[in-house]
C-alpha cells in the first residue's frame, strides 16, 4: 500500500475512534469547513517498527502532537499522563495537569496498547 494511502486511512481510523476530539485536553476542533483538525499521531513510528494500527496510534491537538513527539509528556499503561520533569515551559501546565488521564476510546480493541505506550516512555520521553 502506498505510504500517502496508509496515512490517510490510519488517521481516519484515530480520528474515527476518538471522535475528533484531542486525547489530552478533550477539545474538538472542527475547521469552518467542517473537517477535523485534530491530528493523528503515532506512539510508536512507523520508522520504528511500529504499525499503522488504532493500538499504536492518539488523536491529539497540534500542540499536544508537538510535545509528545519532543519527549514533553507521555502516557503510562493505565493513561495517567507524564510530563516531563524540570525545566518545563510552564505553557505544558496550562494545558496538562500531572493528575490528568487520557482519554481513550470506549471500544478496547481500539484503546493505546500498552507496549506502544511503554515503547514511547522507554525510547522518546525524557521523564
Amino acid at each position: 500500500m502506498q505510504r500517502h494511502f496508509r496515512d490517510r486511512a490510519f488517521s481516519a481510523a484515530i480520528k474515527t475512534a476518538y471522535h475528533d476530539t484531542c486525547a489530552v485536553t478533550g477539545i474538538k476542533l472542527i475547521n469552518g469547513a467542517g473537517r477535523s483538525e485534530v491530528q493523528a499521531a503515532h506512539i510508536r513510528p512507523v520508522a520504528q517498527g511500529g504499525p499503522d494500527s488504532v493500538r499504536s496510534g492518539l488523536a491529539l491537538s497540534g500542540t499536544v502532537h508537538w510535545m509528545f513527539d519532543r519527549s514533553l509528556i507521555s502516557v503510562d499503561n493505565d493513561y495517567n499522563l507524564l510530563i516531563v520533569g524540570g525545566g518545563v515551559p510552564d505553557t505544558i501546565s496550562r494545558l496538562i495537569h500531572p493528575e490528568q488521564r487520557l482519554l481513550v476510546p470506549s471500544k478496547l480493541d481500539e484503546r493505546p496498547h500498552s507496549q506502544f505506550l511503554q515503547y514511547h516512555r522507554e525510547q522518546v520521553f525524557k521523564g
